[in-house]
């Protein structure tokens, strides 16, 4: 007898329909599955069959095909266990015929008929309901992040047993056998803001290092990338972990986003609904490449994507690993990566804000001489690990001093994370109102092709940024670059054109190539 049950794969972030087709007929006793599989989809076999036995469903001694269709697309994970289950129970005739139809299952089984967390719903629920599919079946555990999409009716089962009696039942008697989940995303980004207003780390608590805190602000305004570069403890982690606080809400768009990245790296809370917190991710610097910009045998998402709409925050940034770093060079500008396997390619988004910190020398204290004993030739190559590349990629180089003692002794606090995201959200505001009708979002966005459309230039600013390029020595990008700083402090002073004093701030944040190289300050 022969049966259609219906769930998805994930390609990247994106999803698809699979058709289950299971087939069973006369024959030597044999269960045989097809379909361009994963090791994690042939062992559903021994799941699917153990579960059924230890529920008290045994599975006839005949030949029992399944087919993940379309057959030519790889297919991972432990999901596909669920609607295996169900197109095998309809096959031997226990489930009527038809009464799987319109549902979305999936879901892990446990070996006792559990259902257990799988990863990716929300992307596979999305394209279940682009498909014309309004109703799903997944563990408990995900229901939440399901019900978050327009349109799903979603149940929460927690045995194979209940699923069995939810499709036994009359239509109307099946509210009785299932709860459904609803979720109300008002609701859940209120709280979020409740939580951000009360429970982030705020600048006010930050002394002194007013020019880091301004170099925070232009980032944030613009999405720009920061490198702030210091001794130990002048407060260089404590303003990064500061920054997603004066960075504005998500909107629900970006919302689904980053939990769409978060749900198919595996990583989403119990009953967990919506991230609905600027990402901030702040990896090890012993952390691999697979593991930073994502991959590995199975692709997965990688420390970019889980920072996507959020921050990227690398801490001494020279102890990473050179091939590492070197390989953020496509994302920063593409923002996004493409994986290719012998499986196949997937794109992950990576629109992040990359922040980073640093010791201006291997024992952290240049230029004191009298604390730092570090020659010539060590400083130059502790930072000549960061490529010239890289560093042509940061927006804004901020150096950091240590807090001096009467401002610690005074407590001289400055302005709290809500009066300078204010400011972000107003320079934010006249981006979103200048890039309409576009692809741009923010300042830090805008491309070579547009820099003279949105950065124009009067003829003394034109002057004064001949003189930049030619003084410092300046690399087309590094050229442009300065251009959308400086579009963006314009923007801070709510100005309309770029003016000769938002060059030289701007210009003011710009590293040296030379003088990094070669380790000079």
């Amino acid at each position: 007898m022969y049966s259609t049950v219906f769930s998805g794969a994930l390609q990247g972030v994106s999803a698809y329909l699979v058709s289950v087709e299971v087939d069973i007929a006369n024959g030597l006793p044999a269960f045989l599955m097809v379909g361009s599989l994963g090791m994690e989809v042939k062992e559903s076999r021994e799941r699917v069959t153990v579960a059924l036995k230890n529920v008290g469903l045994n599975m006839p001694p005949r030949r029992v095909t399944v087919n993940l269709s379309p057959a030519d697309r790889r297919k991972e994970g432990t999901a596909f266990d669920l609607p295996i289950a169900v197109g095998i129970l309809e096959s031997m005739g226990m489930i009527p015929r038809g009464a799987a139809d319109g549902i979305l299952f999936l879901g892990e089984l446990g070996l006792n008929g559990e259902l257990k967390k799988a990863r990716g719903v929300l992307p596979i629920v999305q394209a279940a309901a682009a498909g014309g599919i309004g109703q799903c079946i997944v563990p408990g555990v995900n229901a939440r992040e399901a019900a978050v999409v327009p349109g799903m009716r979603v149940w929460e089962a927690g045995n194979i047993l209940d699923i069995l009696h939810f499709l036994l039942a009359d239509p109307g008697e099946r509210e009785s056998m299932l709860s459904s989940v609803s979720v109300d995303t008002g609701a859940l980004f209120m709280r979020a803001g409740d939580r951000e207003n009360g429970g982030r780390p705020d600048f006010g608590e930050v002394t002194g290092q007013e020019s880091a805190r301004r170099a925070a602000e232009i980032a944030a305004a613009g999405f720009h990338n920061l490198l702030m570069v210091g001794p130990p403890g002048a407060g260089k982690s404590m303003i990064a972990k500061r920054i997603p606080g004066i960075l504005p809400p998500l909107t629900l768009e970006e919302s689904l986003e980053v939990t769409s990245v978060v749900s198919v790296a595996g990583l989403m809370g119990e009953g967990e609904a919506l991230v609905t917190e600027r990402p901030f991710r702040s990896p090890h610097h012993t952390i691999s490449q697979a593991a930073l910009i994502g991959g590995s045998i199975v692709p997965r998402p990688g420390m970019i994507s889980l920072a996507h709409r959020g921050v990227l925050f690398l801490d001494e940034l020279p102890e990473f690993q050179r091939i590492a770093l070197d390989a953020l060079r496509q994302p920063l500008e593409d923002r996004s990566v493409h994986i290719s396997r012998v499986g196949g390619n997937v794109t992950y988004p990576s629109d992040f804000m990359l922040v980073c910190a640093m010791n201006p020398c291997p024992c952290g204290f240049y230029p004191d001489k009298n604390r730092c004993r570090c020659s010539r030739t060590q400083i130059g190559k502790y930072m000549g690990k960061v490529s010239g590349p890289i560093l042509d990629r940061i927006d804004l180089c901020v150096e950091l001093q240590s807090v001096e003692y009467a401002s610690l002794r005074n407590g001289t606090k400055g302005e709290s994370s809500a009066d300078i995201r204010r400011r972000v959200e107003q320079a934010r505001q006249i981006q979103k109102d200048r890039f309409q009708g576009t692809r741009y979002r923010f300042n830090g966005d805008i491309e070579a092709s547009a820099i003279e459309c949105y950065c124009m230039l009067r003829e003394a600013e034109q002057r004064c940024m001949e003189r930049l390029y030619t003084s410092l020595q300046l690399s087309a990008r590094a050229y442009h670059r300065i251009l959308r700083v400086a579009r963006t402090i314009a923007d801070l002073d709510e100005a309309e054109y770029i003016g000769t004093e938002h060059l030289m701030e701007a210009a003011c944040y710009r590293p040296s190539l030379e003088y990094w190289s070669q380790g000079e300050r």
